[in-house]
């Protein structure tokens, strides 16, 4: 089975970084890096805003846990978002590539 990982970065050089261990290390397969999106959020009482990378992390059921994990503790943000979920469809050469990890 097939999963996803959403994560926005602070610049793309970190999340090539991060993105780039994490495809070593064996936890994801790829990193899908987006051009820099605006964010408006709540943070320790108070509205911010700034730009951030978005960044989508494809990898499998079994890797998600421990790629989420890991994510989490080579991502630069204090306390970054981070979500992953399982994939209810994929094509059968994704799932291949993927269930490789």
């Amino acid at each position: 089975m097939t999963a996803l990982i959403y994560c926005p970065f602070p610049d793309a050089e970190n999340a090539e970084r991060v993105g780039r261990a994490l495809i070593e290390e064996g936890l994801v397969a790829c990193i899908n890096i987006g051009a820099p999106m605006r964010s408006v959020f709540a943070w320790d009482g108070r509205m911010d805003e700034g730009e951030e990378i978005p960044c989508l992390l494809k990898t499998s059921s079994e890797a998600l846990d421990r790629a989420v994990a890991r994510l989490e503790t080579l991502h630069p943000y204090e306390a970054p978002a981070i979500m992953g979920w399982h994939c209810d469809a994929a094509g059968a050469a994704t799932k291949g590539w993927l269930g490789a990890l």
